[in-house]
């Protein structure tokens, strides 16, 4: 006999609580306790029961399991293939998160597109109409026989289409408006998608077939609903961008089957996102060569080197406290490089506002792009031009050193690739197995010497 049971989870963090709190005690979070009914078993009908054993959750010898049928299905975009480590793999559960807008639909409709190409493909909405997602279907020029919407959240209903239709590929948008009829609660909530994805998550593991989710997030960025999410899928991608940019980045924070961090460049049109096989030249595509306050970081995303310019701006301020201004870099780590450039070098800052921007909306997290950012604002301060055919990269420390940097070998070939003559870094780099190539290394102990090797 089945009983009700009234609990409170927390919806930033998950943990529960037996009764209602305006603040979360474990995260410490206001307002995000949601009263949850479920449903238990007695324990009276539970004493007894034994579990029963199947043959698929039978211990099986490490060496006698096959996975040979474990063929990636590679998609005809080489960027989204990048991210999924090398092509989709049979039995996957992939979520793709990502702001308003941003192109998370228009993504996962293309994709569905081109996998209806290779078998059947079930698009499942919960947010939009047929006739809707038939409208932009259109814009982007899709037609296929083998690609079957449906409008449905109920979770029965779902799992009941999926039993009838044995679909090859499926794709669910959004994993926050599907819910089970066994939960009381709405919607979205912390117990509905944690048991929805489970679902889903039976279906990928249990029939091979390869889910697509897309989840909501939050306004601080991180996805909405429990951590478990994460934890239970298989791939977490992330589809980021400038709302005034026309690139988009899709970027892998977690794989299974293949390496983190590793970030597809798109470009959003009329025609919805192409992917861009060469994203250090498009960024480079409008630089001004030998203008002050510009310079060219060699920085990594992922296994992918990317060439990226960042520009920088210091004037005299005109009020008492001078502003500071990122827009692509981590405050912290700019006004790390301002107070180096003052204390160790002698450029004082102290009444001058500072503006640093990476071109193209990219936002760049690594250290290896510090000298580039301190070579940018020396160079707009002293009004001093970078020289034009220099790419830079190290990281810059506290005492004013340069400290070396990983993946140098893969920086160097995409410098010399793109034309660049020269490339000015730290003298502790390691060149151990890196070879020939049409490059002159800068070599520099200090960031006073490196400015003075890079400024013409």
């Amino acid at each position: 006999m089945a009983k009700t049971k009234t609990q409170y989870v927390c919806q930033t963090c998950g943990s529960i609580q037996p009764k209602w709190m305006g603040r979360c005690p474990d995260c410490g979070e206001w307002n995000t306790l949601i009263e949850t009914v479920t449903q238990t078993k007695s324990a009276v009908a539970a004493e007894g029961v034994r579990p029963v054993l199947s043959q698929i959750s039978a211990p099986q010898p490490l060496n006698a399991i096959e996975a040979d049928h474990y063929q990636r299905t590679m998609l005809p975009m080489d960027e989204f293939n990048r991210v999924l480590g090398g092509g989709l793999v049979p039995g996957s559960l992939v979520l793709i998160g990502g702001d308003p807008g941003i192109g998370k639909s228009t993504l996962l409709l293309q994709i569905s597109a081109a996998l209806a190409q290779q078998g059947t493909v079930l698009y499942v909405s919960g947010e939009e109409s047929a006739q809707q997602i038939k409208l932009r279907a259109t814009r982007l020029s899709i037609t296929s026989d083998q690609l079957y919407l449906l409008t449905e959240t109920n979770m029965t209903a779902i799992l009941e289409h999926i039993r009838q239709m044995s679909p090859r590929f499926l794709v669910v948008d959004s994993i926050q408006t599907v819910y089970l009829e066994e939960l009381q609660s709405a919607p979205g909530s912390v117990s509905q998608v944690r048991e929805c994805a489970a679902k889903f998550q039976e279906v990928a593991k249990g029939q091979n077939i390869p889910v697509f989710l897309i989840g909501h997030v939050t306004k601080t960025g991180a996805i909405a609903g429990p951590r478990v999410l994460e934890h239970i899928v298989d791939t977490v991608l992330y589809l980021e961008g400038e709302r005034f940019h026309t690139y988009r980045m899709l970027r892998s924070v977690k794989n299974r089957f293949g390496a983190t961090n590793e970030v597809g460049i798109f470009e959003m049109s009329d025609e919805g996102l192409s992917q861009v096989l060469n994203p250090s030249e498009v960024f480079l595509a409008e630089r001004l060569p030998n203008s002050a306050g510009s310079s060219i970081a060699v920085t990594m995303e992922g296994t992918r080197p990317l060439m990226v310019e960042v520009q920088a701006l210091a004037s005299t301020t005109t009020f008492g406290n001078p502003r500071r201004t990122a827009n692509g870099v981590d405050m912290n780590r700019l006004l790390l490089i301002v107070a180096v450039l003052t204390k160790r070098v002698g450029i004082r800052l102290g009444d001058q506002d500072v503006f640093v921007n990476v071109i193209g909306g990219l936002q760049i997290n690594e250290p290896a792009s510090d000298l580039a950012v301190a070579a940018a604002i020396a160079s707009s301060f002293r009004n001093r031009p970078v020289a034009a055919d220099i790419a830079i990269v190290g990281e810059v420390g506290l005492s004013g050193e340069l400290r070396a940097v990983g993946h140098l070998e893969t920086r160097l070939k995409e410098a010399a690739k793109l034309g660049f003559k020269r490339c000015l870094l730290p003298a502790s780099s390691q060149f151990k197995g890196i070879k020939e190539l049409p490059l002159q290394l800068l070599q520099a102990r200090s960031l006073h010497e490196a400015l003075e090797a890079a400024l013409v």
